[in-house]
């Protein structure tokens, strides 16, 4: 084996990218990235990675399949239907699958997935044998769907090709060529008469009324989409009342409990609590009592705390005032205080 450092002589001879031609790296770092673009834009088809194996299905009609509709074994989606072409006189619909087994008879069937004329490819996986991608599903094992909306298109096409007039004319001519029969038979005849004028002269709102349901219809499957997010949203919203329902039921059971842990607490403390409320009962009327009094007391002692902190303002000293230590009469004139104690004003 050839030593390390003779191995990685090659690379360390390799420029770096800052001494490189920046067109040469801008165009190379393109490349790489439009190649991964691609190999995630087709990443479906790339083998182990993709979307699964491809099976082919003979059916009579679509019946509005398209490629992109969901593929699904007992309501599970479980691949996608990557196309639908004409084969001879049948209609080839390839899908792929992946993550279900599929026997040898299984059975395909294309149905509605909403009302507003979406489908799907429903399998039925049948069989003692698995089925071989090469050989498709025949004929006798697929099934369409009706479509409504097909069928009211084509009614009101086939009924616009209706010469209606020509029809009423007919009938009538019809009637009077058997005036001559039966009353019973000259009856029906008129009767059917009547109808076709009636249906003549009402031929246009009736290809109103269908034109009228053709467009909403129309309209109905534009908006497919838009109805869609609206279920899936009214979901979502179902969903968290029903969390939220699952937590106010938590909480309703916790007060629950709470109320029964303070409704025993007062039956085992009543007679601690009986006696300290009349107790505190009393002491409310006491002092409800002497109410005047204590207003009286809290209006007096708001001077006196006053003074006492006015004595008490000089720091570690304390103002003393004493009247009739010394005599008056040895004070000199006009010193003392003019009668009784006060202490003289400067």
């Amino acid at each position: 084996m050839k030593p390390l450092s003779r191995l990685m002589k090659p690379l360390s001879r390799l420029k770096p990218l800052s001494q490189r031609n920046p067109i040469g790296v801008a165009v190379a770092g393109l490349a790489i990235l439009a190649a991964i673009g691609l190999l995630t834009y087709y990443s479906g088809d790339l083998p182990f990675v993709g979307g699964g194996t491809t099976y082919t299905a003979y059916f009579a009609e679509a019946g509005g399949l398209q490629p992109g509709d969901e593929v699904r074994i007992a309501g599970v989606v479980v691949g996608r239907v990557t196309g639908v072409s004409l084969d001879g006189d049948k209609v080839a619909v390839t899908f792929q699958e992946k993550g279900a087994w599929l026997g040898n008879d299984t059975t395909a069937a294309i149905k509605i997935k909403t009302l507003l004329g979406d489908k799907y490819l429903a399998l039925d996986p049948q069989g003692n044998a698995p089925l071989n991608p090469a050989q498709p599903i025949p004929l006798s094992r697929t099934t369409s769907p009706y479509d409504v909306q097909e069928a009211f298109s084509g009614l009101g096409q086939q009924l616009g090709q209706i010469n209606t007039a020509q029809l009423a004319s007919s009938l009538q001519v019809l009637s009077d060529a058997f005036a001559s029969t039966p009353p019973y038979v000259r009856s029906a005849l008129s009767g059917l008469a009547d109808l076709s004028s009636s249906v003549a002269s009402r031929q246009a709102q009736v290809a109103s009324v269908l034109a009228a349901t053709q467009k909403v219809t129309g309209m109905l499957a534009s908006e497919d989409a838009r109805f869609q997010a609206l279920l899936g949203d009214g979901n979502l919203l179902l969903s968290e009342l029903q969390q939220r329902e699952a937590a106010i039921s938590s909480l309703l059971e916790t007060t629950q409990a709470l109320a029964a842990q303070l409704s025993g607490l007062v039956a085992d403390d009543q007679a601690k609590l009986r006696p300290a409320l009349q107790a505190l009962n009393q002491v409310t009327s006491v002092l409800r009592q002497n109410q005047a009094n204590l207003a009286e007391a809290i209006a007096l002692a708001g001077p006196y705390y006053r003074l006492l902190g006015n004595s008490l303002g000089n720091g570690r000293w304390i103002d003393v005032y004493l009247c009739g230590l010394i005599p008056s009469s040895s004070l000199p004139p006009g010193t003392g205080p003019a009668s009784g104690c006060q202490p003289p004003k400067s």
